[in-house]
């Protein structure tokens, strides 16, 4: 279910009549919703490691508007209006915008709306409309009213629910049970005209955060002006949906006895002292011209404002310092590159004193890879726990001198602590990594070599093949053989290290084999004739 939205009006001309209706809503509304849209742009670097950002220019501005209860047509909402701000001259809408977002008797609804309001300050700016909108009050963040709905739902569970943790589609969708499709969020909204889609999605945007706050209002009606929320009567986010339609009508059957209280109150508060910081405004009657007293409770009790800051109009910039080196590559670059293209000479080389045989370790992330190159007979071990520090990892390859194997970029910042011990895989796929393995270290693979060692755990075989009789004898209570091979007259291996047994098994059987490891190259070709032994259980 998507979001129901009134009629959408476009507003790119101050001469128009989608702009006379704009200046009336604006000037007979209670509660506002607001929302802006722009193009992302580029940040520019500049010398010296810095770069400097510029605020995007906003195409679009989004008003929904909530008549106040004492208005002709507040059983009337008025469309949602889009203002193209790429086409109204700025300067001709500067002192209504701005006299809105200051009006105490207006409260302002928007989503984490301090960006939406610099960005929008900084688009007048530039269009002669100096300093630009610097506060919007009284305002409340739809994000207040959707925690405060859900401290009610779990009071008294000791849980503290972060106000910024939330989308507005997840809000929407939790409140409203409606779906808030983000998918034209990133479009290009300085493209005219704007699609059907995108007017769509601009106005449900602003028409949502009404309805979240009517659903919030409703709620605050039910249980008293006054009163504190009970978690014990609070029926919980459904029920409050099902009656939410009828919150336009909750609030009229209060605003009669509420205006005539307030009529009362007024002439004697007119020779009184009234502390008019605690609602935000400069005339405390003003107030009641357009704002009913349970409105005027909620913003009393829950509203906020926004003010900008001389740092807040200001594009920050990025003073990250990097350290460069030779042929202009950062040091985690570099490290990268040094690591990413293998060096040598590896540690089992005989000039070092090794034995000659290539030795890896293969970290979690390439654990198939220590399987395939057991296969074609290279010695490839793997971590001793199966979440190993960092330093086990550099120790295990340090102690037994192997080469430790990885996806993981950041593994390659201890290369200096195993020079020539540490190289990146780049391959995703398992035989792709065995052949960039076999050609980066230049590694002799000879038809002997071929499953030579046991895939399960780096063992080698006995030097006798076993027959049936003897492989069942070995495999009684550890391993079963398949009755179908007992008259096969098949020849039977084991690892003398884990005891796990393997055969030989018939070409026709050998399509998995012959895919891994067959390759164009003709070194390989043998491998397709060759006939494969076989693990039960890998």
């Amino acid at each position: 279910m998507e979001v129901p939205t009134v009629q959408i009006l476009w507003v790119c001309s101050t001469d128009s009549a989608e702009f006379t209706q704009l200046s009336w809503a604006l000037t007979h509304s209670s509660v506002i919703g607001l929302d802006a849209e722009w193009k992302p742009v580029r940040s520019s670097s500049s010398g010296g490691g810095h770069h400097e950002s510029t605020f995007p220019a906003v195409s679009l501005l989004q008003i929904a508007c909530r008549p106040s209860a004492n208005s002709d047509n507040a059983a009337f909402p008025p469309p949602v209006f889009l203002l193209d701000l790429l086409q109204l001259p700025l300067p001709s809408i500067y002192e209504l915008l701005k006299g809105v977002f200051t009006s105490p008797n207006v409260l302002k609804l928007g989503f984490r709306f301090k960006q939406d309001l610099v960005y929008l300050s900084s688009t007048f700016c530039s269009k002669g409309c100096d300093p630009g909108f610097d506060r919007v009050e009284p305002f409340i963040d739809i994000t207040t009213v959707y925690c405060n709905l859900q401290i009610q739902r779990k009071e008294f569970s000791g849980r503290k629910l972060p106000k910024q943790s939330k989308s507005l589609a997840h809000i929407c969708q939790e409140v409203l049970g409606v779906s808030l499709s983000k998918e034209l969020q990133c479009s290009d909204w300085s493209h005219r005209p704007l699609s059907e889609e995108q007017m769509k999605y601009a106005a449900a945007d602003a028409e949502c955060l009404l309805q979240i706050f009517n659903v919030f209002q409703s709620k605050i009606d039910k249980e008293g002006f006054y009163s504190h929320w009970s978690s014990t009567s609070n029926p919980g986010l459904k029920q409050v949906l099902e009656v939410s339609n009828s919150c336009e009508t909750v609030l009229r059957n209060n605003v009669c006895g509420a205006s005539d209280m307030v009529q009362a109150v007024i002439p004697a508060l007119a020779g009184c002292n009234l502390d008019t910081n605690a609602v935000g405004c400069e005339k405390s009657s003003a107030i009641n011209e357009q704002m009913d007293l349970p409105l005027f409770h909620i913003v009393r009790k829950y509203g906020d404002k926004i003010l900008l800051n001389d740092s807040d109009r200001k594009p920050k910039l990025s003073k990250k310092k990097v350290k460069r080196f030779s042929r202009g590559m950062t040091h985690k670059e570099n490290l990268i590159q040094s690591a990413d293209d293998w060096q040598g000479p590896p540690p089992w080389d005989l000039a070092l004193g090794g034995d000659g045989c290539p030795k890896f370790l293969c970290d979690v992330m390439v654990e198939g890879l220590a399987k395939h190159l057991r296969c074609v007979g290279i010695d490839a071990a793997v971590p001793h726990s199966k979440k190993p520090e960092t330093r086990d990892l550099i120790d295990q390859a340090q102690k037994e001198k192997r080469v430790l194997l990885t996806r993981d970029a950041k593994l390659l910042r201890y290369n200096y602590l195993i020079g020539n011990q540490i190289y990146r895989i780049k391959n995703l796929l398992k035989n792709d990594q065995l052949l960039e393995v076999i050609e980066t270290f230049e590694l002799k693979i000879c038809e002997d070599q071929l499953m030579s060692r046991c895939t399960k755990c780096n063992g080698k075989f006995i030097q006798k093949p076993l027959t049936t009789e003897e492989a069942v004898e070995a495999a009684k209570g550890f391993q079963v053989i398949p009755n179908c091979l007992f008259n096969k007259n098949l020849e039977f291996w084991q690892c003398m290290d884990c005891r796990q047994l393997y055969w030989e098994i018939e070409e026709s059987d050998s399509d998995f084999m012959r895919a891994t490891f067959s390759v164009e190259s003709g070194d390989w070709s043998y491998w397709q004739k060759k006939k494969k032994r076989n693990c039960l259980t890998y």
